[in-house]
């Protein structure tokens, strides 16, 4: 009798979840603003980029969406923000991959990155190009070369330890097996100048702020370290195309919520944002800012994304990058 009563009780309990549940994702988004909270400044590739997707999620959906920007410790306020806010769905994130390098380069963190955020959609990558002084070298093969024949002889331009920028040279670097000196800069305007200026041999930097100076021809593209071209530099190869296998590093732009945010409404938010992707005035202005498509299920891009928490573990220990 008693079996039976819990039985029928864990039955009735199960469908008032789903009811609950279901409840939710109709009335979701109805009883207020709905913020992303975006890890970078205001201007930045990675705001620009979620402002376009979510400007036209707000006319389907026919709710305010309001962009907090939450800049500061590696984009880890943000990420925490989310990660510890209430899991209804009025609160997403919206960072770069850099919450796959957190884990490793922060000593402490006040949330648990695979366990306490849920991944729902990515909006697309950003193609990191590597420049050199024009004239300098004709291929990547010249700088590997280079660095062999007197080793610690070049420099490259990052922003600072744990950038894309560094991480996409340590990767090319393990691959070819050849070391240079790293040289850190404020930001990529700084770095591009003294590319230019022949005072440090190479920079990964994203190609929309760098694309000036290659069409005048005072920067030249030798490799991205993307795994696909990009399409703004069509005829630059990528590292592993060169001839580096395990070369490629990505710059992914990527949504969030609270782990334990109802299913009914992940799947509604995942619906709208690839909805949104798909609009081809969406693709061409992204495509203008050199943001590049990643088409995901969800499931796709929650196993992507924690591959990509995995593999930075090797390539942290790799670049003796030290957790601050």
């Amino acid at each position: 009798m008693l079996r039976e009563l819990s039985l029928g009780l864990a039955v009735l309990v199960g469908g008032h979840i789903g009811l609950f549940d279901s409840a939710l994702a109709q009335d979701w988004p109805a009883k207020q603003n709905i913020r992303v909270i975006v890890t970078n400044t205001p201007g930045s590739g990675l705001d620009v980029t979620t402002r376009v997707v979510f400007e036209q999620v707000s006319k389907q959906i026919g709710q305010t969406i309001v962009m907090e920007n939450r800049p500061g410790a590696a984009g880890t306020l943000g990420m925490a923000a989310v990660a510890k806010a209430e899991p209804d769905g009025y609160m997403l994130l919206a960072c770069s991959s850099a919450i796959a390098l957190a884990p490793y380069t922060h000593k402490t963190l006040p949330y648990d990155t695979t366990r306490d955020l849920l991944a729902i959609v990515p909006l697309g990558s950003l193609t990191n190009v590597m420049l050199t002084p024009a004239g300098r070298f004709q291929s990547v093969k010249d700088i590997v070369a280079a660095a062999k024949a007197k080793p610690g002889s070049l420099s490259y331009a990052s922003l600072g330890p744990g950038s894309t920028g560094h991480l996409a040279a340590e990767r090319l670097s393990l691959s070819a097996g050849f070391k240079a000196v790293q040289v850190p800069f404020k930001g990529a305007a700084e770095g591009l100048l003294d590319v230019a200026a022949g005072r440090v041999d190479f920079f990964f930097t994203p190609v929309i702020p760098a694309l000036a100076l290659v069409q005048e021809k005072k920067i030249e593209p030798l490799v991205v370290s993307s795994t696909a071209r990009s399409s703004l530099l069509p005829d630059v190869p990528t590292t592993v195309e060169a001839g580096y296998p395990d070369s490629s590093y990505d710059f992914w732009i990527g949504i969030f919520v609270a782990a334990a945010t109802p299913e009914p409404i992940v799947t509604r938010l995942h619906a709208e944002i690839r909805k949104a992707l798909a609009l081809p005035e969406i693709r061409s202005r992204l495509a203008r800012l050199g943001v590049e498509p990643m088409d995901m299920t969800r499931a796709q891009f929650d196993a992507y994304f924690k591959n990509e928490v995995e593999n930075n573990a090797t390539l942290v220990k790799a670049a003796n990058i030290s957790p601050q």
